[in-house]
């Protein structure tokens, strides 16, 4: 079943097109990464995505109908997205940010503030501030905010920025389960080859343009990998060598 829907969709921010004619699905219970170098409109299709802004042409689709028709609270109740760069020094508790996920849903949410903080590790962190966290553990609060939100969609741009490996390992994993587990599509971008050999499918952009989708191993080629980047060879080699031990590697510790 799809869960979201570019339609050859292009968009700018000034007459210079930015997004030409993209056209991809992301799946219910799939984890799908956006990749491609800096520039390539990455953050602009996920605000796309999120209705944050509205194509110039084609659709974006949200359960077959239009992002842009949802009013607001419906959206929030399909599509919960997270920007790269977070208030992470918010003045609230671990508690107070995640029950903010409660608006969209009149008491009805499927997951209860508690049931959250569980899902992402930080139950015994409730009365914590924010400020008093780790880098992932705030983010991980954030993602434990959209859960309560109960979007079918987490749009989620560079969410393994300026995080160690250890956490990024942490946070891979724990968006594995929850895709496992509760059905939820999630939509990421991410600069880092290695990550995205772990994701179930990439959809690879260079200059706003769609240059190859599909599972991990057909995307990142040293081919593909050189042109999307502007590599030249022996550095394309040890990117698809990289790819290949960040896979074995999550395998071995799921």
């Amino acid at each position: 079943m799809t869960t979201l829907e570019f339609a050859d969709v292009s968009f700018s921010y000034s007459p210079k097109k930015f997004v030409e004619q993209m056209s991809f699905t992301v799946a219910e219970g799939e984890l799908v990464g956006l990749m491609g170098p800096n520039g390539a409109g990455k953050s602009t299709v996920l605000k796309l995505a999120a209705g944050l802004l509205s194509p110039r042409k084609g659709s974006v689709l949200v359960g077959k109908q239009a992002i842009g028709s949802y009013s607001g609270k419906e959206r929030a109740k399909l599509v919960a997205y997270l920007p790269q760069i977070l208030d992470l020094h918010a003045p609230f508790r671990v508690g107070e940010l995640v029950r903010m996920g409660e608006y969209p849903q009149d008491g009805t949410q499927a997951l209860s503030v508690e049931e959250a903080l569980h899902i992402v590790g930080l139950h015994e962190k409730t009365d914590t501030h924010l400020a008093e966290l780790s880098g992932g553990e705030r983010r991980r609060a954030y993602i434990a905010m959209t859960l309560v939100q109960g979007a079918k969609v987490l749009l989620l741009d560079e969410p393994m920025a300026s995080l160690d490996i250890r956490y990024q390992f942490d946070l891979y994993r724990l968006l594995k389960d929850i895709v496992r587990e509760k059905g939820v599509s999630v939509f990421m971008s991410s600069h880092d080859i290695g990550m995205g050999a772990m994701l179930d499918r990439l959809i690879l952009v260079k200059g706003g343009v769609v240059i190859a989708q599909g599972d991990p191993d057909t995307v990142l080629t040293e081919d593909t990998v050189q042109d999307a980047y502007d590599l030249n060879e022996s550095v394309g080699t040890y990117m698809a060598t990289n790819r290949t031990i960040c896979r074995a590697f999550a395998v071995a510790g799921a």
